[in-house]
C-alpha cells in the first residue's frame, strides 16, 4: 500500500503548474454551473436543430450538384437517341444500386423510412440497435444517393431524415449524460427523441409550426405537452438555420420554401367551397386505393419466390430492375414528355403552384421546347395530349410508380412524392374547374376567376393528410409557400379526405407495420359501440405461471422451464390465489443458483433450502386489471404507460394476465 501511495504522488507531483490546473479546473465547473443553471435542454436541443439544418443543407447541396451532372451528361451526348437513353438510365441506376449496396453493407436498418420503425420505439417497444450511430453515415449517404436520382425514381427525405435525428438525439443523450454526470434516464431519452422527430420535419420543409405538428400526429398515440416547447424550440432553431444557410448559399433574402405568385385578394369564391370538398373527396378516394395496393404490393414482394430472394441476398440487384424499368418509363423523348419528367421535385411543385391557368396560356406559347427553368408549366404540355391529358396521364402513371417506388430496399422517404401527387391531383381539378368556368364564378355578383393554384394547394394537402393520417398538412402547405389566404377550404379537403381514408384504411405507415409485423400495437378503428362492450376477460390469458411465497427450489426451477417471462406473479399461498407482488426472472435465477436442490448432495457449499418469500424481493403491484375493464380501457392504458404486461385480479385474487399480444 505504501508503494501504491508513492507511485500516486509521484504521478501527480510531475505534472506542471498543479495550482494554475486547480484555478482553471475550477473556472469550467464555475462557467458549466452558470450556463447549465436554465437548464442543460436548451443548449442540446440547440444543437440537435443547427446540426440536422447543416447536415440537411449539405445532403441538398450535393444531391442538387448530382443531379445537374446528370442533367449536362444528358444534354452533352447531343441527338443520338441510344446514347440519351443510356445516359438517362445508366446514371439514375448506378446511384441507387450503390445506395442499396453501401448503406445494406453496414446495417440493415438504414433502409426505407424509418418512421414505423421509430413509432414501434416510441410505444415502449426496445428495437436493438437502430438508434446506434454507426447507422448515420449508412443513411447519409445512402439518401444523398436517392435524391440524386430526380424525379427518375421520384423519393424523398422525410422519414429518413427523421430517423437521421433520432440517432443523432440519442447519441447527444449519451454526451448530455457524460457533460453533466448522470446517469441515463430514459424518460430524457424520450424527450429527446420527440424533439428529434419534430426537428426532422421542420428542417425539410423549413417549416417550424407544421413539423412539430406533423410529428405529433404521426408519431405519437399519446403526447406530453410537457414535451411541447422542447419540440417547437428545437424545430425552430433548426428551420431558421436552414433558411440562413440558403440566404448564405444564393445571396436571397429568406423566403417561402416553394415560391408562389398566388394573388390574394380575392383567393377564392364561396361557391368554389364545393370544389375545394370535392377535391377532398377524389384524395380521399385515390389515398384508399393507394394505401390497399401499397400494402399489398409490399407483401407480394415478400411472399414472391423471386422477388424475394432478390431482396434476401441480392437487394442491389432489385433496385436496379426496378430503377430500369422506373428510368425507362420516364425517359424523355418517349413516355416522359407527357409526365414533365426532366423536373426536379421541388421544379415539379414549383410549377404545380403556379397562379397562372394553363388552360388559357397554352393557346399563346410559341415555343414548348424551353428547358427547365424557364416557364416550368410549359414542360406540362404537349401540343397531342394539352394540359389535362398530361396532368391526367402523370396522375395514372405516378399512382403505381410511386407504390413499386415504396419497395425499394434503399433509404428513402415518401411523404414528398404522396405530396406532388397531390398537388397533381388537385392542380388536374382546378384546371377543369377553370375549364368550365372561363369567366370565373359570380358568388357575391362579380366575376371572379378561378385560380388552379388553391386546388393543388388543397389536393397536395388533403392527399398526403389522408394517406398519413394528419390534419397538419393544411397548415404546412401554407407554410412552404408563405400564403395563409387559402387556410379555409384547404382544411376542409384535408377534413373530407381524412374522414373517407380513415374509415376504410390503415395510414401509410400503420400498414407498413402490418406488413413488417413490427410489435406495435395497432389503434382501434373501429367506434361501434359494441367494441365499448369487449372486455378483458374475453381476450386474457387464463393459464398464468405464478409462485406462492412459500414455493421453494423445485417450484420455481418449474415455473422458470414452463415460460419465459420476464416477471412472474407472486400469490399468498396455492391455497390463497391473492396477488401480492411479481418477481424478476433475474432474481429466481439467482435463488436457483443460490440454494441447492433438495435432492443434492450433502457435501455441495451452497445456502440451506429456503423459500422464495424469504430470499427474495417482491415488488408490490402499481397496476392491474379487473375482469371487466373493457377494451379501449385496456388499450389507452397500454398506449399511455407504453406498458408490456399487466395482470388481471378479481376481487384480488390472480385470475390471468394480458399482454401486447393479446390486446393486439
Amino acid at each position: 500500500e505504501k508503494e501504491e501511495e508513492r507511485v500516486l504522488v509521484t504521478e501527480q507531483s510531475w505534472r506542471p503548474y498543479p495550482k494554475t490546473r486547480r484555478k482553471v479546473q475550477g473556472c469550467l465547473e464555475w462557467v458549466k454551473r452558470q450556463l447549465f443553471r436554465v437548464g442543460e435542454d436548451w443548449y442540446f436541443l440547440f444543437v440537435l436543430g443547427v446540426l440536422m439544418a447543416t447536415i440537411s443543407f449539405m445532403m441538398d447541396q450535393l444531391a442538387y450538384r448530382l443531379y445537374e451532372a446528370h442533367r449536362w451528361l444528358y444534354q452533352e451526348v447531343g441527338d443520338i437517341l441510344v446514347l440519351k437513353y443510356l445516359s438517362w438510365i445508366i446514371y439514375p441506376t448506378a446511384l441507387a444500386a450503390f445506395s442499396t449496396g453501401f448503406s445494406q453493407s453496414i446495417t440493415p436498418h438504414s433502409a426505407g423510412s424509418g418512421i414505423p420503425e421509430l413509432k414501434t420505439i416510441l410505444s415502449g417497444v426496445v428495437l436493438e440497435d437502430y438508434l446506434a450511430i454507426q447507422n448515420f453515415g449508412a443513411k447519409v449517404v445512402g439518401l444523398t444517393c436517392t435524391l440524386a436520382c430526380g424525379s427518375t425514381v421520384f423519393l424523398g427525405k422525410l422519414g429518413p431524415f427523421v430517423h437521421l435525428s433520432s440517432m443523432a438525439a440519442a447519441y447527444l443523450g449519451k454526451m448530455r449524460t457524460s457533460v453533466t454526470r448522470e446517469y441515463e434516464n430514459k424518460f430524457k431519452q424520450h424527450e429527446m427523441l420527440v424533439a428529434a422527430q419534430a426537428v426532422g420535419a421542420a428542417t425539410v420543409f423549413g417549416a417550424p409550426i407544421s413539423g412539430v405538428l406533423f410529428s405529433v400526429e404521426v408519431m405519437s398515440s399519446h403526447f406530453a405537452v410537457r414535451d411541447y416547447w422542447r419540440g417547437f424550440f428545437a424545430a425552430t432553431c433548426g428551420a431558421f438555420m436552414v433558411r440562413l444557410l440558403a440566404v448564405f448559399n444564393s445571396e436571397q433574402t429568406i423566403a417561402a420554401a416553394f415560391k408562389s405568385d398566388l394573388k390574394t385578394d380575392y383567393p377564392f369564391d364561396l361557391l368554389e367551397t364545393f370544389f375545394y370538398v370535392l377535391v377532398g373527396a377524389v384524395c380521399g378516394l385515390v389515398g384508399c386505393a393507394y394505401l390497399f395496393c401499397q400494402r399489398w404490393l409490399l407483401a407480394f414482394v415478400k411472399q414472391n419466390h423471386f422477388t424475394a430472394k432478390l431482396l434476401a441476398t441480392d437487394k442491389p440487384v432489385y433496385s436496379v430492375l426496378v430503377v430500369l424499368l422506373l428510368a425507362s418509363i420516364t425517359f424523355p423523348p418517349g413516355l416522359g414528355q407527357l409526365m414533365a419528367s426532366r423536373l426536379t421535385m421541388k421544379e415539379y411543385l414549383t410549377s404545380l403552384f403556379d397562379s397562372h391557368t394553363w388552360g388559357a396560356l397554352v393557346p399563346n406559347t410559341s415555343s414548348v421546347a424551353n428547358p427547365p427553368g424557364v416557364d416550368l408549366w410549359q414542360e406540362w404540355y404537349h401540343p397531342s395530349a394539352t394540359i389535362y391529358g398530361t396532368l391526367t396521364f402523370f396522375v395514372v402513371m405516378k399512382f403505381w410508380m410511386l407504390i413499386l417506388a415504396t419497395t425499394l430496399p434503399l433509404p428513402a422517404g415518401y411523404f414528398m412524392p404522396i405530396f406532388v401527387y397531390g398537388a397533381a391531383i388537385g392542380r388536374l381539378l382546378g384546371e377543369l374547374v377553370a375549364l368550365l368556368f372561363p369567366q370565373g364564378l359570380t358568388g357575391e355578383g362579380t366575376l371572379r376567376p378561378v385560380i388552379p393554384c388553391g386546388y393543388a394547394l388543397a389536393g397536395a394537402a388533403a392527399f398526403s393528410g389522408s394517406v398519413t393520417y394528419s390534419l397538419s398538412t393544411a397548415l404546412l402547405v401554407c407554410e412552404a409557400t408563405g400564403h395563409l389566404s387559402h387556410l379555409l377550404p384547404i382544411v376542409l379537403a384535408v377534413l373530407v379526405a381524412n374522414a373517407i381514408t380513415q374509415k376504410h384504411q390503415p395510414s401509410f405507415y400503420d400498414g407498413t407495420i402490418i406488413v413488417k409485423k413490427l410489435p406495435y400495437l395497432p389503434r382501434i378503428r373501429s367506434r361501434h359501440v359494441a367494441s365499448y362492450q369487449v372486455v378483458v376477460e374475453e381476450f386474457m390469458e387464463h393459464q398464468v405461471v405464478a409462485l406462492a411465497k412459500g414455493d421453494g427450489f423445485e417450484e420455481v426451477l418449474l415455473a422458470l422451464n414452463a415460460s419465459a417471462d420476464a416477471e412472474y406473479p407472486v400469490v399468498e399461498s396455492a391455497g390463497s390465489p391473492t396477488l401480492v407482488g411479481t418477481v424478476s426472472r433475474a432474481q429466481l435465477v439467482n435463488f436457483l443458483q443460490s440454494h441447492k436442490h433438495p435432492q443434492a448432495p450433502p457435501g455441495e457449499k451452497l445456502a440451506t433450502v429456503g423459500t422464495l418469500g424469504d430470499s427474495c424481493t417482491i415488488e408490490p403491484i402499481m397496476l392491474q386489471l379487473s375482469p371487466w375493464t373493457s377494451l379501449h380501457q385496456a388499450h389507452h392504458l397500454f398506449e399511455m404507460l407504453k406498458l408490456q404486461r399487466i395482470f388481471v385480479a378479481r376481487f384480488g385474487e390472480l385470475v390471468g394476465a394480458v399482454s401486447r399480444v393479446e390486446v393486439r
